[in-house]
């Protein structure tokens, strides 16, 4: 049901006998959307999970079988970040599972579900928008020190640049490129996933304060 109808079926319905309604009353009615619209949540979230879990493995099988030693670090290390995100998608799964298992989504509770996705979000944001100087460093780092030379690159580096300042301008344009790319990548990405439940968790939030 969507919510412009929702809004029609309630006026119809309070035009009526809205003296007798209370909050709790309202709330009733607006069980069924917001409810779908926190299951929409849950979705995204276990998206996450998911996608953790396959990074996680991936990383990890990269981080213990791989040829050379910068890559084992590498993605060893980003296996256990990604842990760490799985743990926190699977918390946030767990406390909006919480509060919303209770007899009506009452507005306390869907704000503090808003509130706790909308904090996630921002976090997310900045945290995605800080690895990438962390990422581009950390990758030099452990191929400078890479005991083992990497033929493929070593090839790919000779076929492209002759001199030191050839290398230096590809890599500053590849960081810019990449990291205008994943700005606005995750700003959609994070949007699909919960800003658009948000906005709908928002007007159902309204509702309950208008009656």
């Amino acid at each position: 049901m969507e919510l412009d109808e929702l809004k029609y079926q309630l006026k119809n319905k309070l035009s009526t006998d809205h003296a007798g309604r209370s909050p709790e009353d309202i709330a009733i009615l607006l069980t069924h959307k917001t409810s779908s619209i926190i299951e929409k949540l849950k979705k995204s979230l276990w998206i996450e999970i998911i996608s953790c879990i396959i990074v996680v493995i991936a990383f990890g099988y990269i981080g213990m079988a791989g040829n050379y030693q910068s890559l084992r670090v590498y993605f060893s290390v980003f296996a256990l970040l990604s842990v760490a995100f799985l743990l926190l998608f699977i918390y946030l799964l767990r406390r909006i599972s919480s509060l919303s298992n209770t007899t009506l989504p009452v507005k306390g509770n869907l704000q503090i579900i808003v509130n706790i996705i909308e904090e996630f979000a921002k976090r997310y944001f900045q945290f995605t928008m800080a690895l990438i100087p962390v990422c581009f460093i950390f990758a030099f780092l452990v191929g400078y020190n890479e005991p083992k030379s990497i033929p493929q690159l070593d090839r790919f580096a000779q076929r492209l640049f002759s001199h030191t300042w050839q290398v230096i301008v590809f890599i500053a344009m590849y960081m810019a490129f990449l990291s205008v790319g994943i700005y606005y990548f995750t700003r959609w990405y994070l949007k699909k996933l919960y800003g658009k439940y948000l906005v709908r968790l928002k007007e159902c939030i309204a509702e309950l304060t208008e009656e």
